[in-house]
């Protein structure tokens, strides 16, 4: 195992689903890791959580298009003489609706809170990161960045946005041993996707080589590598997770 297995990371969205496997796999990699969640329930749940298993971190309230409640948290981290040199941007909100029906305020959210947090953490990660000369950002992304969906243009569009953001940002950072990459997951069994109907779900299998739904730890795992030492020289990538939906 590397040297850098007890970095600090900075988990956005991380109180259920993805965020929730993502933090389990990376503080059994040995990081600190700090969750974020939008309420103080959700913070306390990831605090509970990682005490239970014996690991170093707790979760926090986040607000990610607001930079004053980021500020805020890199702080409480600070005084704890911790700075991100992990930071997965997981957060991510949809309001669907075919592009006829789609209100303005239904585009400014998601944009602003998909692809905005991505910006906003993104500024107030790598300046600890340059001193570090060492950091590892892994955005998440969608398989509907690349294929479209119908009734998602505010999402897609959101998080096309990032992977184009991702790939500039790497090529600021690769001299100094920062990569950036994103993870593109396809249907991935969580909450949302078990509300799904028997029928929506068979829809779906048909369309997936594999003729099966993703695991949250899978994507965990990949994030895990990508923040490894190991993964150092994959840099501006972005990793299709989909059980074969989608072949780049």
């Amino acid at each position: 195992m590397s040297d850098h297995n007890h970095q600090v990371a900075l988990v956005t969205g991380a109180s259920r689903g993805l965020g929730a496997a993502i933090i389990d796999v990376l503080a059994q990699r040995g990081h600190s890791v700090y969750g974020t969640a939008t309420s103080a329930s959700g913070a306390e749940h990831i605090s509970a959580n990682l005490k239970a298993r014996d690991c170093s971190g707790q979760g926090l309230v986040l607000q990610a298009e607001s930079a004053a409640s980021i500020a805020a948290a890199m702080q409480t981290m600070a005084e704890q003489q911790h700075t991100p040199t992990v930071l997965v941007n997981n957060l991510g909100i949809t309001h669907d609706t075919l592009l006829m029906r789609m209100k303005e305020a239904e585009w400014q959210q998601v944009i602003e809170v998909n692809l905005g947090s991505v910006y906003r953490l993104c500024k107030e990660c790598v300046p600890g990161m340059l001193k570090a000369r060492w950091g590892r950002i892994i955005n998440i992304v969608s398989v509907v960045a690349m294929m479209g969906n119908a009734g998602q243009c505010n999402y897609a569009a959101s998080k096309a946005g990032i992977g184009g953001f991702s790939r500039s940002l790497a090529r600021e950072l690769a001299a100094r041993n920062i990569t950036v990459n994103c993870v593109a997951p396809g249907f991935i069994n969580t909450k949302m996707t078990e509300q799904l109907s028997a029928e929506r779900r068979q829809a779906i299998l048909e369309r997936v080589p594999a003729q099966r739904f993703g695991e949250s730890h899978e994507v965990a795992e990949l994030v895990a590598f990508l923040a490894s030492e190991q993964a150092a020289y994959i840099t501006g990538e972005t990793i299709n997770i989909s059980g074969g939906l989608y072949m780049s």
